[in-house]
């Protein structure tokens, strides 16, 4: 999916909702069965539930590798669902980072076999690590600021000039990486950091973690990182959409709870864009 192709989707559906599927068997609906195979109905059914009001999907491997063999067939299931939704951006969660070669496969493996969009990666082996994953058409999606505790290790660490550590590597990104064809990961619960990043990569698409469940807002991250034209932005929203409901009703209530997300996203929508 091209960049023009996900802004289109974006302004036709005034939203930046991407879905994310960490499927937890102690957590989905009593009816399904606590096997991968079970894993994968239960994904397959919140996607058919959100995808009118999202423009993304984001599996994290985690939660489907963790069962073994029946987890990496749950995945291609999901995976060959998420190809009957062609105008959804697929996200696989996986923040792989090696060396050039290894990196070759995992985008081989990830991007071409089973067919994601894009992939998340982590930048701590520098730049042959991440240009494997700039194939045609897809889309690289690199860390830069998260919210996670274990942020203040290393990226909030000060540099010599004083700047945080992740503002250097976010230098790299710019010198580095095409906004046509990179997107950076930012928490949602540093508003302030977000409105940092957004200073640095003022044309990059962000996509953006930790609203809902863990403590990020809308309305906060609308305002710090929000570009005019195309936004700019994909709000992520995990926990909070799967687990809605526990009931029978839990396509309904993943599907109410998506569409309020959005239409927060629509009363903070900037005016220009």
């Amino acid at each position: 999916m091209t960049r023009a192709q996900l802004i289109a989707q974006i302004q036709a559906k005034k939203s930046v909702l991407c879905v994310g599927l960490d499927p937890d068997m102690d957590k989905m609906p009593a009816h399904f069965p606590r096997t991968a195979e079970g894993l994968a109905d239960f994904c397959c059914a919140i996607i058919d539930a959100t995808a009118p009001y999202a423009v993304a999907y984001k599996p994290n491997l985690a939660f489907f590798e963790a069962l073994g063999i029946g987890g990496w067939q749950a995945l291609a299931r999901v995976a060959d669902h998420l190809r009957s939704y062609p105008h959804h951006l697929s996200i696989a969660d996986a923040k792989r980072g090696d060396i050039g070669n290894t990196a070759t496969k995992y985008a081989q493996g990830i991007l071409n076999e089973l067919g994601f969009d894009a992939i998340t990666v982590a930048p701590y082996m520098g730049q042959d690590s991440l240009q494997p994953f700039a194939l045609p058409g897809k889309w690289g999606i690199a860390l830069g600021l998260t919210s996670n505790p274990g942020a203040n290790d290393f990226q909030l660490q000060s540099m010599a000039d004083g700047r945080p550590l992740y503002a250097h590597v976010l230098d790299a990104y710019r010198a580095w990486m095409s906004p046509e064809q990179w997107m950076v990961v930012v928490g949602a619960t540093r508003p302030e950091g977000l409105a940092s990043v957004r200073a640095q990569l003022p044309e990059h698409f962000f996509l953006v973690p930790g609203v809902g469940a863990q403590g990020g807002t809308v309305e906060e991250v609308m305002r710090a990182g929000a570009i005019s034209g195309d936004l700019g932005l994909l709000i992520n929203s995990s926990r909070g959409i799967l687990y809605a409901s526990a009931g029978d009703d839990f396509t309904e209530a993943a599907a109410a709870e998506a569409e309020r997300l959005v239409a927060d996203m629509q009363t903070h929508w900037p005016d220009e864009v």
